[in-house]
This record gives structure tokens, C-alpha cells and sequence, in this order.
């Protein structure tokens, strides 16, 4: 994993837009949840969501940062 980019001359670490792409992302995938009804059988809905985003946070990590 690369550690920082580049922006106009300001090191921004790679985890923090990696973190704001992950909040929309997970946002998105917990609306659709819940249109679903999956929510209903949730016992701790915030925890839940806490969860899928750091699952979506792993995910993107790793897919966008993997070397080949």
C-alpha cells in the first residue's frame, strides 16, 4: 500500500481518501439493506453499520491498492 498522494503539493495519506471514498460506499450498501428488510433482523443496527464500513474500507483498500 502506498502511504501518501500528492494534492497541489499537500501529502495527503492514502487511507484518508480511502476513507472518504468508503462513507458513500457503505451508505449506499446499508440503504439497499434496508429496502431489503435486513435491518429487521439486526440485533444492533449501528454496530452494523460500523461493521460494513470497515468491511468496505478492507475491500476497497484492497482492491485499489493491490500491486501486480
Amino acid at each position: 500500500m502506498f502511504g501518501e498522494i500528492n494534492i497541489f503539493g499537500l501529502y495527503v495519506p492514502a487511507l484518508l481518501l480511502l476513507t472518504l471514498l468508503a462513507i458513500p460506499v457503505s451508505r449506499l450498501i446499508g440503504g439497499l439493506l434496508a429496502r431489503t428488510g435486513v435491518y429487521r433482523r439486526v440485533w444492533h443496527p449501528p454496530l452494523f453499520d460500523a461493521c460494513l464500513f470497515v468491511i468496505v474500507l478492507a475491500a476497497l483498500s484492497f482492491l485499489l491498492t493491490s500491486e501486480s
